[in-house]
């Protein structure tokens, strides 16, 4: 059964949205403003949304809480997702993120094949991120992004209810991470690097 729904169709992921027509400038690091991003899952279907930004290896969390209802019925089939990261919610929390960037630096944003973002066409039309996904089973497309979910898990280990985290918590955390320096940036810190970029943007 399990191998039966991996090969199920994806109706979210349509032809225009694959990786192959991602820009080419997003995969050279020289841009800023191209972002990967997927969610790392605890018990009890709680999550937190990762972003994480190529050039700088700048992170965003996005706090996903669960919503009203959670827990009190039991599921219904093809009812409302209450875990916090049904696609309704998912969007919301997303687009809350990333409409705190200035508009230069939310160009395009690659995500897992997960289905928490079918609803990407209307993300891409409220924050003008056009949203791509990367093939199936291929986690190394997503380098950045995979790279800190490993580092982010020294805060939130497996098998923890993730929702016990509030969103200053998870500022917190990004805080600490983006503060630290990577050997990629020439010991210097994404946070550092995008310090950088937003200034660049603000010249004339």
């Amino acid at each position: 059964p399990r191998a039966r729904s991996q090969n199920k169709p994806q109706g979210h992921v349509t032809a225009d949205v694959v990786l192959s027509e991602r820009p080419a400038e997003a995969a050279d690091r020289a841009v800023p403003g191209h972002w990967e991003g997927d969610l790392i899952i605890g018990t009890g279907r709680s999550a937190i949304g990762t972003l994480v930004e190529r050039s700088s290896r700048s992170t965003l969390l996005v706090h996903l809480p669960r919503l009203e209802g959670w827990g009190e019925n039991p599921p219904v089939k093809n009812g409302p997702s209450l875990g916090g990261y049904g696609a309704i919610a998912m969007n919301a929390a997303l687009t809350a993120s990333m409409t705190q960037l200035p508009e230069q630096l939310r160009k395009t944003l690659t995500w897992d094949r997960g289905k928490e973002l079918s609803g990407h066409a209307q993300f891409a039309l409220d924050t003008g991120t056009k949203v791509f996904f990367a093939d199936p089973h291929s986690p190394w497309q997503r380098p950045t992004n995979e790279n800190t979910n490993g580092l982010l898990r020294q805060y939130f280990p497996k098998g923890t209810d993730l929702s016990r985290w509030s969103s200053t918590d998870l500022e917190a955390v990004a805080m600490a991470i983006n503060n630290r320096p990577r050997k990629t940036l020439g010991w210097r810190t994404p946070a550092e690097v995008f310090e950088e970029q937003l200034r660049s943007l603000q010249q004339p």
